[in-house]
């Protein structure tokens, strides 16, 4: 790969999913065909039933920042209103979405989806996480987020000889053992889990887009598998790292940009 080619393969810029400007810093004209990315989770809030805020559990993540934290579903489907209505305008027509998401943020997002043209729902694909619990002859799993894969059109029927979609993994929080090295983000994925997404939703070469990048997992999985990526990130010090990241992965000091849109604080 040469200078050109490697400037050219991946950006992230700090900024805001639900402004625009973010989005033309990293793309330009261009368009992603594939919309892979891990939004805050519905109603991820320290309130009990009865509206008393809960006990801080230490060292739990749900506590930790960035956590961003809604009252109500209402609040999270105007959040996801916003965010990803300037996120599809920058999809080709034939682009699929995989958004992950906890068993309460999936009606939102499914509705929005749909209201944008997303109406068809290919799958949900299921993380199970390693437990402790476990005997002689079985071991627990446990399911705390899916990602939706959505598409504007039915999925083709598949031909005897065509490859079955992925739609299950079993993995741990870091199994690929970076979450500690990029700053233990909540929101840590291992590219084991990512990888059957990344290869079955798009293609080298494609631009893969992620407006909550985190710690890089996602834009960080396209990357390793010649892809192209286009990321934002709000949180300052998390672009920063994304930026560290991926320029890591690339094995260049030069090839991304971590910057402000001129719109944004």
């Amino acid at each position: 790969m040469n200078p050109h080619e490697e400037l050219e393969s991946f950006r992230c810029v700090r900024a805001d999913a639900r402004e625009p400007g973010g989005y033309r810093a990293v793309l330009g004209e261009a368009k992603a065909t594939f919309l892979h990315t891990d939004p805050p989770y519905c109603l991820l809030t320290r309130r009990r039933k009865g509206g008393d805020l809960r006990d801080p559990r230490a060292n739990k993540k749900i506590d930790r920042n960035p956590i961003v934290r809604f009252e109500t579903v209402r609040d999270y489907r105007v959040f996801t209103e916003e965010w990803m209505t300037r996120a599809v305008a920058h999809l080709t027509p034939d682009a699929t979405l995989a958004i992950w998401t906890n068993l309460l943020g999936k009606e939102p997002i499914l509705a929005v989806a749909r209201s944008l043209g997303f109406s068809h729902q290919r799958g949900e694909y299921v993380w199970g996480k390693r437990t402790t619990d476990k005997n002689a002859n079985e071991q627990l799993l446990r399911v705390y987020e899916v990602a939706l894969v959505l598409s504007r059109t039915p999925a083709p029927e598949l031909a005897p000889g065509d490859l079955p979609t992925v739609w299950a993994v079993v993995g741990g929080y870091d199994d690929d053992a970076e979450a500690a090295h990029w700053g233990n983000h909540p929101h840590h994925k291992p590219f084991s889990v990512l990888e059957p997404l990344v290869r079955t939703w798009s293609r080298p070469g494609d631009w893969v887009l992620d407006p909550f990048a985190g710690s890089g997992s996602m834009p960080s999985a396209a990357l390793r598998l010649g892809r192209k990526a286009a990321c934002l990130e709000v949180e300052p010090e998390w672009a920063e790292r994304v930026g560290h990241r991926l320029r890591e992965m690339a094995g260049t000091r030069s090839g991304v940009e971590v910057s402000t849109p001129k719109n944004h604080p």
